[in-house]
Protein backbone atom coordinates (compact mmCIF):
# COMPACT_ATOMS: atom_id res chain seq x y z
CA UNK A 1 0.00 0.00 0.00
CA UNK A 2 1.15 3.46 -0.50
CA UNK A 3 2.42 5.48 1.87
CA UNK A 4 3.31 8.52 0.33
CA UNK A 5 0.18 8.61 -2.14
CA UNK A 6 -2.86 8.33 -2.33
CA UNK A 7 -4.81 6.47 -5.03
CA UNK A 8 -8.16 6.19 -6.17
CA UNK A 9 -10.88 5.74 -9.27
CA UNK A 10 -14.15 7.30 -10.18
CA UNK A 11 -15.17 5.85 -12.76
CA UNK A 12 -13.01 6.11 -15.72
CA UNK A 13 -10.98 8.37 -13.58
CA UNK A 14 -8.11 7.62 -11.82
CA UNK A 15 -7.24 10.43 -8.54
CA UNK A 16 -3.46 10.45 -7.27
CA UNK A 17 -2.86 12.84 -4.46
CA UNK A 18 0.03 13.38 -3.09
CA UNK A 19 0.24 12.92 0.50
CA UNK A 20 3.25 14.32 2.77
CA UNK A 21 1.00 16.89 4.23
CA UNK A 22 3.00 17.74 7.43
CA UNK A 23 5.96 18.55 4.68
CA UNK A 24 4.36 20.43 2.26
CA UNK A 25 3.79 17.15 -0.01
CA UNK A 26 7.37 17.93 -0.69
CA UNK A 27 8.85 15.04 -2.65
CA UNK A 28 11.84 12.33 -1.72
CA UNK A 29 12.54 8.88 -3.16
CA UNK A 30 9.75 6.75 -1.80
CA UNK A 31 6.99 9.02 -2.88
CA UNK A 32 8.43 9.26 -6.57
CA UNK A 33 8.66 5.48 -6.69
CA UNK A 34 5.20 5.52 -5.76
CA UNK A 35 3.98 8.23 -7.88
CA UNK A 36 5.92 6.58 -10.88
CA UNK A 37 3.33 2.76 -9.93
CA UNK A 38 0.15 4.63 -9.78
CA UNK A 39 1.01 6.47 -13.25
CA UNK A 40 2.24 3.28 -14.39
CA UNK A 41 -0.42 1.29 -13.22
CA UNK A 42 -3.36 4.29 -14.44
CA UNK A 43 -1.59 3.73 -17.76
CA UNK A 44 -1.94 0.89 -18.09
CA UNK A 45 -5.25 0.41 -17.03
CA UNK A 46 -7.54 0.41 -20.37
CA UNK A 47 -10.71 1.70 -18.18
CA UNK A 48 -8.72 4.77 -16.72
CA UNK A 49 -9.29 7.27 -19.51
CA UNK A 50 -7.90 10.28 -17.72
CA UNK A 51 -5.87 11.28 -14.42
CA UNK A 52 -6.26 13.85 -11.95
CA UNK A 53 -3.24 14.70 -9.54
CA UNK A 54 -3.51 16.85 -5.98
CA UNK A 55 -2.31 17.25 -2.95
CA UNK A 56 -3.15 16.50 0.46
CA UNK A 57 -4.33 19.41 3.26
CA UNK A 58 -4.70 23.03 2.28
CA UNK A 59 -1.54 24.61 1.95
CA UNK A 60 0.66 22.58 -0.98
CA UNK A 61 0.32 20.83 -3.99
CA UNK A 62 3.73 19.84 -3.28
CA UNK A 63 6.60 22.40 -2.47
CA UNK A 64 9.18 20.26 -4.22
CA UNK A 65 12.26 18.41 -2.87
CA UNK A 66 12.67 17.38 0.45
CA UNK A 67 15.41 19.13 1.87
CA UNK A 68 16.47 16.47 3.93
CA UNK A 69 16.96 14.24 1.64
CA UNK A 70 19.32 16.33 -0.85
CA UNK A 71 21.44 18.08 1.60
CA UNK A 72 23.65 15.41 1.89
CA UNK A 73 23.97 14.23 -1.86
CA UNK A 74 27.38 14.23 -3.01
CA UNK A 75 28.37 14.20 -6.79
CA UNK A 76 27.26 10.47 -7.36
CA UNK A 77 24.13 10.81 -5.44
CA UNK A 78 23.02 13.81 -7.28
CA UNK A 79 23.52 11.95 -10.71
CA UNK A 80 21.24 9.28 -9.46
CA UNK A 81 18.65 11.69 -7.80
CA UNK A 82 18.42 13.25 -11.52
CA UNK A 83 17.92 10.07 -13.43
CA UNK A 84 15.29 9.50 -11.24
CA UNK A 85 13.61 12.48 -12.20
CA UNK A 86 14.24 11.59 -15.95
CA UNK A 87 12.31 8.14 -15.40
CA UNK A 88 9.64 10.41 -13.68
CA UNK A 89 9.19 13.27 -15.76
CA UNK A 90 9.68 11.09 -19.01
CA UNK A 91 6.63 8.91 -17.82
CA UNK A 92 4.50 11.77 -17.04
CA UNK A 93 5.35 13.57 -20.78
CA UNK A 94 4.61 9.71 -21.84
CA UNK A 95 1.24 9.06 -20.46
CA UNK A 96 -1.55 8.05 -23.23
CA UNK A 97 -4.55 10.19 -20.72
CA UNK A 98 -4.83 13.17 -20.30
CA UNK A 99 -3.32 14.40 -17.16
CA UNK A 100 -5.23 17.34 -15.02
CA UNK A 101 -3.45 18.98 -11.96
CA UNK A 102 -5.70 19.99 -9.30
CA UNK A 103 -3.72 22.84 -7.47
CA UNK A 104 -4.41 23.56 -4.24
CA UNK A 105 -1.77 25.80 -2.78
CA UNK A 106 2.07 25.82 -3.51
CA UNK A 107 3.89 24.41 -6.33
CA UNK A 108 7.14 25.02 -6.15
CA UNK A 109 10.46 23.52 -7.69
CA UNK A 110 9.96 20.04 -8.83
CA UNK A 111 6.18 20.48 -8.24
CA UNK A 112 5.91 23.44 -10.00
CA UNK A 113 7.74 21.22 -12.77
CA UNK A 114 5.32 18.20 -12.33
CA UNK A 115 2.36 20.56 -12.66
CA UNK A 116 3.52 22.10 -16.01
CA UNK A 117 3.78 18.74 -17.05
CA UNK A 118 0.37 18.53 -16.75
CA UNK A 119 -1.99 19.02 -19.73
CA UNK A 120 -4.57 21.18 -18.08
CA UNK A 121 -3.99 23.12 -14.60
CA UNK A 122 -6.99 24.09 -12.64
CA UNK A 123 -6.32 26.21 -8.90
CA UNK A 124 -7.72 28.26 -6.49
CA UNK A 125 -7.14 31.76 -5.14
CA UNK A 126 -4.13 31.27 -2.80
CA UNK A 127 -2.01 29.08 -5.37
CA UNK A 128 1.60 30.34 -5.53
CA UNK A 129 3.33 28.55 -8.41
CA UNK A 130 7.60 29.49 -9.23
CA UNK A 131 11.10 28.41 -9.28
CA UNK A 132 12.88 28.80 -6.07
CA UNK A 133 15.29 26.53 -6.10
CA UNK A 134 18.14 29.13 -6.16
CA UNK A 135 16.86 30.08 -2.72
CA UNK A 136 18.36 26.99 -1.12
CA UNK A 137 21.03 26.52 -3.15
CA UNK A 138 19.67 24.04 -5.65
CA UNK A 139 20.53 24.64 -9.38
CA UNK A 140 17.69 25.12 -11.42
CA UNK A 141 18.39 23.39 -15.23
CA UNK A 142 15.15 21.29 -15.79
CA UNK A 143 12.97 23.63 -14.55
CA UNK A 144 13.96 26.23 -17.06
CA UNK A 145 13.42 24.07 -19.93
CA UNK A 146 9.89 23.42 -18.77
CA UNK A 147 9.29 27.34 -18.25
CA UNK A 148 10.56 27.96 -21.52
CA UNK A 149 8.27 26.24 -23.61
CA UNK A 150 5.37 28.11 -21.67
CA UNK A 151 6.67 31.21 -20.85
CA UNK A 152 9.74 32.32 -23.22
CA UNK A 153 12.98 33.00 -21.89
CA UNK A 154 12.75 36.34 -20.42
CA UNK A 155 9.93 35.24 -17.84
CA UNK A 156 12.08 32.03 -18.01
CA UNK A 157 14.94 33.69 -16.83
CA UNK A 158 13.56 36.61 -14.46
CA UNK A 159 11.85 33.80 -12.15
CA UNK A 160 14.89 30.69 -12.34
CA UNK A 161 17.41 34.21 -11.31
CA UNK A 162 14.77 36.08 -8.22
CA UNK A 163 13.25 32.56 -7.37
CA UNK A 164 9.95 34.61 -6.84
CA UNK A 165 6.76 32.66 -6.91
CA UNK A 166 3.56 34.32 -9.03
CA UNK A 167 0.30 34.55 -7.64
CA UNK A 168 -2.42 33.03 -8.94
CA UNK A 169 -3.68 35.86 -11.07
CA UNK A 170 0.01 36.02 -12.26
CA UNK A 171 -0.48 32.20 -13.24
CA UNK A 172 -3.83 32.48 -15.07
CA UNK A 173 -2.55 35.89 -16.67
CA UNK A 174 0.35 34.48 -18.14
CA UNK A 175 -1.58 30.73 -19.33
CA UNK A 176 0.03 28.23 -16.49
CA UNK A 177 -3.35 27.94 -15.22
CA UNK A 178 -6.18 27.16 -17.33
CA UNK A 179 -8.93 28.42 -14.64
CA UNK A 180 -9.21 29.36 -11.28
CA UNK A 181 -11.93 28.34 -9.01
CA UNK A 182 -12.62 29.20 -5.36
CA UNK A 183 -10.87 26.79 -3.37
CA UNK A 184 -13.99 24.25 -2.18
CA UNK A 185 -14.78 24.48 -5.96
CA UNK A 186 -11.23 22.98 -6.69
CA UNK A 187 -11.70 19.46 -7.37
CA UNK A 188 -15.36 19.28 -8.93
CA UNK A 189 -13.68 21.61 -11.43
CA UNK A 190 -10.79 19.66 -12.08
CA UNK A 191 -13.04 16.29 -12.53
CA UNK A 192 -15.37 18.69 -14.57
CA UNK A 193 -12.26 19.35 -17.29
CA UNK A 194 -11.05 14.92 -16.41
CA UNK A 195 -14.38 14.07 -17.55
CA UNK A 196 -15.14 15.99 -20.55
CA UNK A 197 -11.04 15.06 -21.65
CA UNK A 198 -11.86 11.41 -20.79
CA UNK A 199 -15.23 11.59 -23.41
CA UNK A 200 -12.41 12.59 -26.12
CA UNK A 201 -12.05 9.63 -28.47
CA UNK A 202 -8.93 7.61 -27.09
CA UNK A 203 -7.10 6.55 -30.40
CA UNK A 204 -6.91 10.76 -31.41
CA UNK A 205 -6.03 11.53 -27.81
CA UNK A 206 -3.15 8.83 -27.64
CA UNK A 207 -1.64 9.85 -30.89
CA UNK A 208 -1.92 13.79 -30.08
CA UNK A 209 0.07 13.52 -26.93
CA UNK A 210 2.39 11.37 -28.60
CA UNK A 211 3.32 14.04 -31.34
CA UNK A 212 3.18 16.64 -28.18
CA UNK A 213 6.19 14.40 -26.76
CA UNK A 214 8.42 13.60 -30.21
CA UNK A 215 8.05 17.34 -30.84
CA UNK A 216 9.81 17.95 -27.57
CA UNK A 217 11.74 14.77 -27.16
CA UNK A 218 15.19 15.63 -28.16
CA UNK A 219 15.58 18.85 -26.15
CA UNK A 220 14.12 17.20 -23.01
CA UNK A 221 16.82 14.23 -22.97
CA UNK A 222 19.31 17.00 -23.80
CA UNK A 223 18.22 19.18 -20.76
CA UNK A 224 18.58 15.81 -18.28
CA UNK A 225 21.96 15.28 -19.50
CA UNK A 226 22.97 18.62 -18.68
CA UNK A 227 21.18 18.37 -15.39
CA UNK A 228 23.16 15.62 -14.28
CA UNK A 229 26.54 17.44 -15.36
CA UNK A 230 25.37 20.53 -13.98
CA UNK A 231 24.50 19.28 -10.34
CA UNK A 232 27.17 16.99 -9.97
CA UNK A 233 29.92 19.79 -10.74
CA UNK A 234 27.82 21.71 -8.33
CA UNK A 235 28.09 19.29 -5.65
CA UNK A 236 31.47 18.63 -5.82
CA UNK A 237 31.63 22.31 -4.75
CA UNK A 238 29.61 21.53 -1.41
CA UNK A 239 27.68 24.51 -1.93
CA UNK A 240 24.40 22.93 -2.52
CA UNK A 241 24.78 20.70 0.86
CA UNK A 242 25.76 24.05 2.39
CA UNK A 243 23.04 26.62 1.43
CA UNK A 244 20.43 24.11 2.16
CA UNK A 245 21.64 23.37 5.51
CA UNK A 246 21.57 26.76 6.26
CA UNK A 247 18.45 27.24 4.68
CA UNK A 248 16.98 24.82 7.27
CA UNK A 249 18.26 26.13 9.86
CA UNK A 250 16.83 29.68 9.25
CA UNK A 251 13.34 27.96 8.23
CA UNK A 252 13.96 26.05 11.36
CA UNK A 253 14.82 28.94 13.80
CA UNK A 254 11.85 31.28 12.09
CA UNK A 255 9.09 28.47 13.43
CA UNK A 256 10.68 29.12 16.89
CA UNK A 257 9.15 32.86 16.50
Amino acid sequence: MPNFISVQREKDIGLITLNRPDSLNAWNRPMRNELIAALSEFERDSSIRAIVMTGAGDRAFCAGQDLKEAKDFDPHGAEAWIEEWRVLYGLIRSLSKPLVAALNGVAAGSGFQVALLADVRIGQPEVRMGQPEINSGILSITGPWIMREMLGLSRTIELTLTGRMMNAEECLHTGIIHKLVGREELMVEAMKWAKELAAKPPHAMRLIKKRFQEVTEARFQETMDAAVRYHREAYETGEPQEYMRRFMAERAQRRKH
